[in-house]
């Protein structure tokens, strides 16, 4: 990934400022590989008006990025994303009245246990080896996905990954804005009617509207109960405990708390559930992500923020054609890189046995539910302190 990339000292020594150089425009691109397929599939599987998902995204980074002045990343919440778009997939239980009932309640819970200081108790419960787990298998579940877009088209894919390492470090010619070019015009090629399609596009301004009327109570129930409730312990796995550890880590000179990423969590999903929006969170692959296109400040959620709050008020019904110009093998690579840079970030292996041993197991669960990892990760932990069981 290269040696500015995972170099602590170097991301530290990152003034507090927010900037808004190349390397920073760069950065905040490095989190659509999760973005756009799921923002996508809100749109063309549950037909939700893409206008209040980017307007709740767009306001939702820039206020991270002027509060935590990193690179702090808003992402869709993965488990309701899958669970909504597929079950509307194949039944009619899950509404776009149930995701915004569900975004609510998240905010909801999230904010209560951030002002609380319940998630911060919970989180301090949480060894360091249970916290390194969840980070490492989040980074290689993403190169995973990663890989799995990148098959879309093997050729591409290789030529877009190797260039990409080649340039990650080159402050120059940021590899992100070749990555894009590379995508843009891939996609022209396969599609030529991309062009007129794009030069069709008229602006016109729309302004937000509350959807609260438009929740029935069948529809919050439902939200409720398929969509928040098995979401908590992932969030708090990787959107809490996880984000905050890759934060503080690179970032020491501005730490965050789990009682501030929780409240925030909290915040921008009643906010968003309020406009229109989806469940957002903040994971650490997101800010992997960013980090390893040359994200060092806030200023790159400002970047991304303002992009999205434009497509959202000009061109909004246009987003699924705009989005078009992204190949998902380009975005694969992002999303692959994302998982190795935040992957390596976690090679922080204790040396006693029990504890490499915890982590280990939950990392490759976390790969498959962060939830559960979340749980045995922690009675690994514990049995092991108390010489229950020995490796």
């Amino acid at each position: 990934m290269g040696g500015n990339n995972t170099d602590t000292a170097a991301l530290t020594a990152a003034p507090a400022r927010n900037r808004f150089d190349s390397a920073e425009w760069a950065g905040a691109f490095g989190d659509l590989g999760t973005l756009i397929p799921f923002v996508v599939a809100y749109i063309s599987l549950l037909g939700l008006d893409p206008f209040g998902i980017l307007f709740a995204f767009g306001v939702s980074l820039i206020a991270v990025g002027l509060y935590y002045r990193t690179p702090f990343p808003v992402q869709p919440m993965k488990a309701i994303g899958a669970v909504a778009t597929t079950q509307a997939a194949q039944t009619a239980t899950i509404t776009a009245g149930a995701v915004y009932g569900a975004c609510l309640v998240t905010g909801a819970i999230w904010f209560l246990l951030g002002i609380t200081g319940a998630a911060k108790r919970v989180a301090e419960i949480v060894s360091r080896p249970v916290a390194i787990g969840i980070v490492l298998g989040l980074g290689l579940s993403f190169m995973l996905d990663g890989a799995k877009m990148m098959a879309n088209g093997w050729w591409l894919s290789g030529i877009a990954l190797f260039v990409t390492l080649a340039l990650l470090t080159n402050r120059r010619l940021p590899a992100m804005f070749l990555l894009l070019a590379a995508g843009a015009a891939v996609a022209v090629i396969r599609d030529p009617t991309l062009l007129d399609a794009l030069a069709g596009m008229e602006a016109g301004l729309r302004l937000p509207a509350l959807t609260l009327a438009s929740i029935s109570w069948p529809e919050l129930v439902v939200g409720t109960l398929f969509l928040a409730l098995p979401q908590v312990p992932l969030t708090l796995g990787n959107a809490v405990i996880a984000v905050t550890e890759e934060n503080n880590r690179l970032f020491a000179d501005r730490p965050v708390s789990e009682r501030k990423v929780a409240v925030s969590t909290g915040l921008m999903n009643l906010f968003g559930g309020s406009v229109g929006g989806v469940p957002m969170c903040h994971g650490a692959g997101g800010m992997a992500g960013h980090v390893a296109f040359g994200a060092r400040t806030g200023g790159s959620c400002l970047i991304l923020g303002g992009l999205l709050l434009v497509v959202a008020l000009f061109f909004s019904a246009s987003v699924q054609t705009i989005f078009r110009i992204f190949p998902a093998e380009i975005l694969g690579v992002v999303l692959f890189l994302a998982g190795a840079q935040l992957a390596l970030g976690s090679c922080d292996f204790a040396r006693d046995k029990g504890e490499r041993f915890t982590t280990l197991v939950t990392a490759g669960l976390a790969m498959w539910n962060i939830g559960v990892a979340f749980l045995i990760g922690l009675a690994l932990y514990h049995a092991f302190k108390r010489q229950l069981i020995r490796v």
